[in-house]
């Protein structure tokens, strides 16, 4: 008479071996949760430090100048900076006293891009705000500027159409937080 192998007894030592794997990549992705991030001198491979210098603690944004006809994006974008430092930087937002560094800057256009049209009507269906600035990052104490940008541009689209209807404001303000986020990477150390 044949004998039968057991089939129980082999799925329960699969069992196991299913359970190692799958503790095994639980383990491997919590790593990589703790690995470094980019290091603060990109020359140097990876780091868990900031990449945002540690030698200064304050800095003020006064309100941009704007030399637009948008009136109003010029608070807009201070805002913008402003929250997106506090939220991402180690420095701290201040408005007197004397702060150890300044990011100035001037809104020198904006404008609306057509982005694409309806084929049935012909009325514009995207349209992207854009937006340019000069600006630039100085240290009070020695007068040296950090960080200078010319023509430093963000546009983000929205849908004036019918249909979605979205208004200007939309695509206005998704390009002042999209060039917040640009200006405030651009005060990292070493890039």
């Amino acid at each position: 008479m044949p004998r039968i192998r057991p089939r129980i007894l082999t799925a329960s030592l699969a069992l196991p071996a299913l359970a190692v794997v799958a503790l095994s990549l639980a383990a491997l992705s919590t790593a990589s949760l703790v690995l470094p991030g980019c290091a603060s001198d990109p020359r140097s491979g990876y780091s868990t430090q900031s990449t945002f210098s540690r030698q200064f603690e304050t800095i003020s944004v006064p309100v941009f100048r704007n030399s637009t006809f948008s009136r109003g994006v010029e608070t807009q974008l201070t805002e913008a900076l402003v929250a997106e430092i506090r939220q991402t930087t180690p420095y701290t937002v201040v408005q007197s006293g004397s702060p150890q560094t300044t990011l100035r800057g001037t809104i020198t256009s904006a404008e609306l891009r057509k982005l694409s049209t309806s084929r049935t009507s012909g009325m514009v269906e995207e349209l992207a705000v854009v937006l340019t600035v000069d600006f630039e990052w100085k240290d009070n104490r020695t007068g040296k500027v950090l960080v200078a940008r010319r023509n430093f541009v963000a546009a983000e689209n929205f849908a004036p159409s019918t249909g979605i209807g979205e208004r200007i404001e939309t695509g206005q303000h998704a390009t002042v937080q999209e060039l917040a986020r640009g200006i405030v990477a651009e005060l990292r150390s070493g890039w």
